[in-house]
């Protein structure tokens, strides 16, 4: 069981959806106090599961090799480059493979990540590294607009999707944005993928053992209209929440269930 002992934000100050904040200063890539554990679970995923964990739809090259700079060029704290060399903060060395992006730098940051470009109206998934799903399953995302990805959450409705799309037509690069969930899980693992045809039975807030809450950053590739979702999955149990485990820091303005 992999779970943290403190969240980097009050997950009980969510408000409606979207929900989203300026990033500032905050760093993009966060490693907190389970890297090694998660990490190390993301690449046992990657090699020995890597059909449901890594997936493409033809991204544009040009987007990929942003992609690769971007997240290269803000690492977590604790790792560093060298050349087509990345020394992670647990020691392990990564070598960086041009061939295999979505592998290689899923295994360096616990973040998901997810590249996002625009055709026609929407922005489509065209690729992605999604080591920790929260009941959904990548093969079935891929390709698709914003709004199909979304299509099996109630109360993402025809509003909220304009508006999402709106956001990922709107940020900047420089000017990252940020927001957060809070799922309550009776099971604590972190890979749980769920076809949007068998949906999870929600567990009851007041009886669930485990809080999941994603901290999603949309971060927009330079020169592009490609944008990156990452996601950073925290796993608490319930005491955490209870008694206001919050580590100091990032206190976003406004957020989201």
């Amino acid at each position: 069981m992999i779970v943290q002992t403190v969240l980097p934000y009050d997950v009980l100050s969510a408000r409606p959806l979207p929900g989203v904040a300026p990033l500032g200063e905050a760093p993009w890539f966060l490693r907190d106090d389970v890297y090694s554990d998660q990490v190390a679970l993301r690449q046992h995923l990657i090699e020995q599961d890597r059909d449901a964990v890594i997936a493409t739809d033809a991204p544009t090259q040009q987007a990929v090799d942003r992609m690769m700079a971007a997240v290269l060029g803000n690492l977590p704290e604790g790792a560093a480059r060298s050349g087509d060399i990345v020394r992670c903060p647990d020691g392990r060395v990564v070598r960086i493979d041009r061939t295999d992006p979505f592998g290689t730098l899923g295994q360096i940051v616990q973040d998901d990540i997810c590249l996002l470009e625009k055709r026609g109206d929407q922005h489509v998934l065209t690729g992605a590294v999604l080591c920790f799903p929260a009941s959904w399953r990548l093969v079935e995302k891929i390709g698709h607009p914003l709004t199909d990805i979304h299509g099996p959450v109630k109360s993402y409705t025809a509003d909220i999707a304009r508006r999402v799309q709106r956001l990922f037509d709107g940020v900047r690069p420089g000017q990252p944005l940020w927001r957060f969930n809070a799922l309550w899980y009776d099971d604590p693992s972190l890979f749980q993928p769920r076809s949007a045809r068998d949906p999870r039975p929600l567990a009851e807030p007041e009886q669930a053992a485990f809080l999941r809450s994603e901290r999603q950053v949309i971060w927009r590739l330079a020169d592009s209209d490609a944008v990156l979702f990452t996601i950073h999955t925290f796993v608490v149990p319930r005491e955490v929440v209870t008694r206001g485990a919050v580590a100091g820091g990032q206190r976003p303005t406004r957020s989201a269930e």
